[in-house]
């Protein structure tokens, strides 16, 4: 990329359930180039039916990065996703690729696009000092409910005990997430990529039909099995990974403490819960551009994006589909 001229960047968000790995497949097949995950959840080894993972066949027809790259037990932040998709990106553009990036997490693709400072300030130290002391005097679970009211995907993750992440969370939000720094693109009306972002949407009581036929699906498939067996091989109830939604659930269920149909009911709410804050996200990023998943089918959403693609990179003069 030639000096002061921004790196293209295709990105497809859309709340769980709503279709994008369909359409991600599609798209990434027509432009030739790999999909970069922006969901937290396929990030962890052996959780494939509850996170709705892309299947092995899936994966072997386009290559997909920051996909099981992680074990149940690790966490990853906004600022890990960060990192790797500021790495990821100019190796696509040598490439020849344009760099794509598919996900749910709006957090992750706000910061990416956004151009979130995430260096360390004497402001986001006294930050963390005046937590830890809050965590000292308060207790640990008082911290992580601070954390619960501004970000309940992250908090659902971390468990309470690990505080050096969860206020690693809360300092996300205060002193690099929610105040960007003076200098970012974004502060200036910008973006510091140049960037297509895909949001697709559908009616909700839609979208919310798509998530119970989902999460039904999901036992159908075997998800009670999936669970019992990383419980068996050692997995905590506490891990990261177990904490999101789907496993916490059949976790509780496989325990005795609810049953089967209770379990469904209680994942189902949850995943519409879950989507309804993802579409709050999206609300926060003004350039996001709209498709109507409920109009059209997912091949013809394909034509008519990669005609609105065709038209940016004619307007940018880019040459990643020449």
């Amino acid at each position: 990329m030639s000096a002061g001229k921004k790196s293209p960047l295709l990105v497809l968000l859309g709340p769980t359930a709503v279709g994008k790995t369909e359409l991600s497949l599609h798209l990434a097949e027509h432009l030739r180039t790999d999909i970069i995950s922006g969901d937290s959840m396929l990030l962890y080894r052996g959780f494939d039916i509850g996170s709705a993972k892309p299947t092995a066949e899936e994966r072997a027809s386009v290559v997909h990065h920051l996909v099981d790259i992680l074990e149940a037990e690790e966490s990853f932040s906004v600022t890990d996703f960060v990192a790797h998709a500021r790495r990821l990106i100019p190796l696509h553009e040598a490439a020849g690729k344009i760099p794509f990036i598919v996900g749910g997490t709006g957090l992750y693709i706000k910061a990416l696009i956004e151009g979130y400072d995430f260096n360390a300030t004497p402001g986001s130290q006294r930050f963390r000092a005046r937590m830890h002391r809050l965590a000292a005097c308060r207790g640990n679970v008082f911290v992580h409910a601070l954390l619960a009211r501004r970000d309940p995907e992250t908090a659902a993750r971390l468990h309470p005990n690990n505080v050096r992440r969860v206020i690693r969370a809360l300092e996300t939000f205060y002193c690099g997430g929610e105040r960007i720094s003076q200098d970012s693109a974004h502060r200036k009306g910008e973006t510091v990529y140049d960037a297509f972002v895909i949001g697709l949407v559908r009616e909700r009581a839609h979208l919310y039909e798509r998530i119970n036929a989902r999460v039904d699906a999901m036992f159908a498939a075997g998800l009670v099995d999936e669970v019992r067996r990383l419980l068996a091989s050692g997995v905590g109830r506490d891990a990261p990974a177990m904490k999101g939604i789907g496993y916490k659930e059949t976790a509780a269920y496989l325990a005795g403490e609810m049953r089967l149909e209770e379990t469904i009911e209680q994942i189902k709410t949850a995943t519409r819960h879950f989507a309804k804050r993802q579409m709050t996200w999206y609300r926060k990023m003004p350039y996001i551009r709209r498709y109507d998943a409920d109009a059209h089918t997912a091949a013809e959403l394909t034509c008519q994006i990669l005609a609105d693609i065709e038209t940016w990179r004619e307007s940018k003069e880019r040459g990643f589909l020449a």
